[in-house]
């Protein structure tokens, strides 16, 4: 068989050509394996990072939360026996234990499952890459597990409009949202959105009413909603006591309120966070790591 002599010209030039498009082509995209860990955190580059050991507290220790913390509990629990169960957002004052309920909830349902069940998966995102979420939800799509996916501190400041990608995946498109997906977001705004920014969507827009509101629908596509407010000071020391207790700080119980009160006047806060900061000076002071259960 002879060639051309000018198509012989060609082959190299043909070749390099293929090779340039197949080193520009996309990588076709990462399979994670889910048998690695419970939990992941989703990366910018579009992959899941296994996390070992994740950052929590237990269930028992919050306290003060006790109606959005059953309420999320059962909607969870739903979820992951394969039952209906809503996107929830959980708002309202800071430290006061909404993403510690989060993910004291995944680790306490995957603990009442039984042997032989998939355990529940959890899957933060953080809010800078959350225009990466339809394509997380497309990877999660196929899995038989089911996942919890998890965004801290949601907002939306200024001209942002990576809202949209959110209100996208959370309608699901034509496609609907996963059935084996349901996402938990957390915010210190009922409506994730700043006050000035839908106060200028209503004052620059064409219709003011029609701008503001489909801003503001975006919380809507969250069917369960959880408030979180400032807690008691009964409150408050429930949860130094339950601290102490579970991790055996001896002192006198008098000096411990004192010190607690002024630990939370000094900070101008009662709340969970409050609490476990105290308790970790304590601990400190009395040579006791908290990862030391008595």
């Amino acid at each position: 068989m002879t060639v051309d002599p000018t198509l012989a010209d060609l082959l190299p030039l043909l070749h390099r050509i293929a090779g340039a498009l197949e080193r520009a082509a996309p990588e076709p995209p990462h399979r994670p394996d889910f048998a690695q860990a419970d939990a992941f955190v989703w990366l910018a580059e579009g992959r899941l990072q296994p996390v070992p050991r994740v950052n929590r507290v237990a269930m028992g220790l919050l306290r003060g939360i006790d109606r959005m913390r059953d309420t999320l509990f059962d909607n969870t629990d739903r979820f992951a026996r394969g039952l209906p169960a809503n996107n929830a957002l959980l708002w309202g004052a800071r430290g006061m234990g909404k993403s510690s309920l989060v993910k004291a909830v995944h680790a306490e349902i995957n603990a009442r499952r039984g042997a032989g069940t998939r355990p529940l998966k959890l899957v933060e995102i953080h809010r800078e890459d959350i225009e990466g979420l339809p394509a997380l939800m497309g990877l999660l799509r196929p899995d038989p597990h089911r996942f919890v996916v998890f965004c801290d501190d949601l907002s939306f400041d200024g001209q942002d409009t990576s809202y949209k990608s959110l209100k996208a995946a959370l309608d699901g498109g034509i496609e609907g949202r996963p059935e084996n997906v349901v996402f938990y977001a957390t915010s210190n705004r009922r409506h994730l959105l700043a006050r000035e920014m839908v106060e200028n969507e209503r004052s620059t827009a064409i219709n003011p009413g029609e701008a503001v509101e489909e801003k503001v629908s975006l919380s809507d596509r969250f069917g369960l909603w959880l408030g979180f407010h400032k807690c008691s000071q009964d409150e408050y020391l429930a949860m130094i006591d339950a601290y102490v207790a579970r991790y055996g700080l001896a002192l006198d119980p008098a000096q411990l309120r004192a010190e607690a009160l002024e630990w939370a006047t000094t900070r101008g806060s009662r709340s969970g966070r409050t609490a476990f900061q105290y308790i970790q000076d304590l601990a400190g002071r009395l040579g006791r790591r908290l990862d030391e259960e008595a």
